[in-house]
């Protein structure tokens, strides 16, 4: 029998814990679907209220993409060095308190400022959490359980989105949708303090003087047999940091899945960030315009599943690059909707079906890509310099707009992020 606890989770069926540990992170991740997507929400209250035009809201809805991008980054790699379930708490202290500080913003730049540490907490979450659930799911299992993980984000848009529309609907206050967020973030972190161990993975990989005995207490808890000593380390030990990634055996594909994320992530924020404005623009009240919002992210969530059910059966990468070319048809048939919520509603929903099958797709190509040592930082790097390019993304559709272009002719020239990204894919090398 081996004496390597990963090879028995990776081969056996997975453990009451195993299953629990995956759905705290989706649960996590659904928190950052609502915390990211909290500030479009609240958009046309706070152009309202403050008088923002276009442009300037532009640059508030990116402020998180931003720290979400210094938070994947930095906090990814942090994860690596110290382990995932601090991370995890950090994250969730930082989320819950950018989420309460929102409602006491009083203008532009204090709510800039907050977004923007919020964003780190939920980039840090994201990368962690992504690396959590690889390695605590068995082979069968690792790829559906990470594009689950993912899909966890448009659960949370959609239920906290139906909660905000409602909250919009009763109290006519902004302030009310970030409310709601700091309240539910802050009820995660007992039950993560309870439920959620370490990851063993994370430990032989680090190496702390209690590993063996952190280890086999996990052990206990899934029914697995202690062991008497850590596995071996590898021949060529890898230091957690950013300058692994560019060595001989990553630079490659380092670059090209970062570019894909920039580019397909791009078009992604295009849609969440955009379309409570661009219907609230066409006639339509704040309401209505989050239930489009909510229809694109049920669109995000079939997505996301169907993608994740299909790649048990089908190979993954043809999977998602037939999702972004879709993604930029169905972006078309958005832009020519008009004035009619119905149309706007079923075209963002399918839209938003195939740009984010394209999104959650690559995931579980990160978690493949890289070892235990650098997961985190790997898919922390990817995602965050992919996040920090596409923050830029709903400036220049805010530029756009204001520069007088059609909603096709913005969605369109946004949608273009779709087919770099395939291109991108089509262009990694065969493993």
């Amino acid at each position: 029998m081996t004496n390597d606890p990963r090879v028995v989770i990776a081969g056996t069926p997975m453990r009451t814990l195993q299953i629990v540990v995956v759905a705290l992170c989706i649960a996590l991740n659904a928190l950052d679907g609502f915390d990211v997507l909290a500030i479009s929400f609240a958009a046309p209250g706070i152009a309202e209220e403050w008088g923002v035009d276009k442009a300037t809201l532009g640059v508030v809805l990116s402020m998180e993409l931003f720290g979400m991008a210094a938070g994947s980054v930095l906090i990814g790699n942090v994860a690596d060095r110290i382990g995932r379930r601090p991370t995890i708490l950090g994250c969730l202290v930082l989320m819950t308190f950018g989420m309460y500080a929102a409602t006491l913003a009083s203008g532009v730049e204090m709510l800039s400022a907050i977004r923007f540490l919020t964003g780190i907490g939920i980039g840090g979450m994201v990368s962690t959490t992504s690396a959590m659930v690889a390695e605590f799911s068995n082979d069968k299992r690792r790829g559906l359980n990470v594009v689950l993980n993912i899909a966890g984000f448009s659960t949370g848009a959609i239920l906290g989105g139906l909660l905000a529309t409602k909250l919009l609907a009763v109290t006519g206050d902004w302030r009310s949708v970030f409310m709601l967020g700091a309240v539910a973030t802050a009820i995660m972190i007992p039950l993560v303090l309870l439920f959620l161990p370490e990851s063993i993975d994370s430990l032989i990989a680090r190496r702390p003087a209690d590993a063996l005995v952190r280890i086999n207490r996990t052990l206990k808890r899934l029914g697995h047999p202690e062991i008497d000593v850590l596995p071996p380390p590898p021949a060529r030990v890898i230091k957690p940091s950013i300058a692994s990634l560019f060595t001989h055996d990553y630079a490659r594909v380092t670059i090209l899945l970062t570019t894909a994320y920039f580019a397909q992530i791009l078009f992604f924020y295009y849609i969440q960030k955009w379309i409570p404005k661009i219907v609230v623009d066409l006639g339509f009240d704040a309401s209505q315009a989050g239930g489009v919002l909510v229809a694109a992210n049920v669109g995000n969530l079939l997505g996301a599943v169907v993608i994740g059910l299909a790649s048990q059966r089908f190979k993954l990468r043809p999977l998602v690059i037939g999702a972004m070319i879709a993604g930029f048809v169905a972006i078309g048939a958005f832009g020519l909707a008009g004035a009619d919520l119905t149309r706007l509603s079923i075209t963002a929903a399918v839209a938003a079906f195939f740009v984010n099958a394209g999104v959650v797709g690559l995931y579980p190509i990160f978690a493949e890509t890289y070892p235990a040592a650098l997961r985190a930082s790997g898919t922390g790097f990817v995602i965050g310099i992919g996040r920090g390019g596409s923050a830029v993304g709903p400036v220049v559709a805010g530029a756009l707009f204001a520069a007088g272009n059609s909603l096709l002719v913005v969605s369109l020239a946004m949608g273009l992020g779709g087919l770099v990204a395939a291109a991108m894919i089509l262009s990694l090398p065969r493993r």
